[in-house]
């Protein structure tokens, strides 16, 4: 594959990404109503999200596609985790 295919690859890959933690807006509306889930689960997408966006961030040449596809999982991880208490 060309690098011009790989780049298209990633980007689709980190939209996707974002729609899997942006899926979990409705967890945390049930969260809040008194639907309550758990709570394991999004906590531990938030702190693998919170790894991958320091890795991508901190290197030398910032990986941009793997720190905006895992920003959405730090935030609704984290809420889904705390409203689900």
């Amino acid at each position: 594959m060309s690098q011009k295919t790989f780049r298209i690859l990633g980007w689709i890959a980190t939209c996707t990404a974002m729609l899997m933690y942006i899926s979990y807006f409705p967890q945390i509306i049930n969260n809040i109503h008194g639907n309550k889930s758990g709570f394991l689960q999004p906590m531990v997408a938030a702190i693998n999200c919170t790894l991958w966006v320091s890795y991508g961030f901190f290197q030398d040449k910032k990986d941009w596609p793997i720190v905006i596809a895992n920003v959405p999982g730090v935030i609704f991880g984290t809420v889904a985790a705390i409203t689900a208490l």
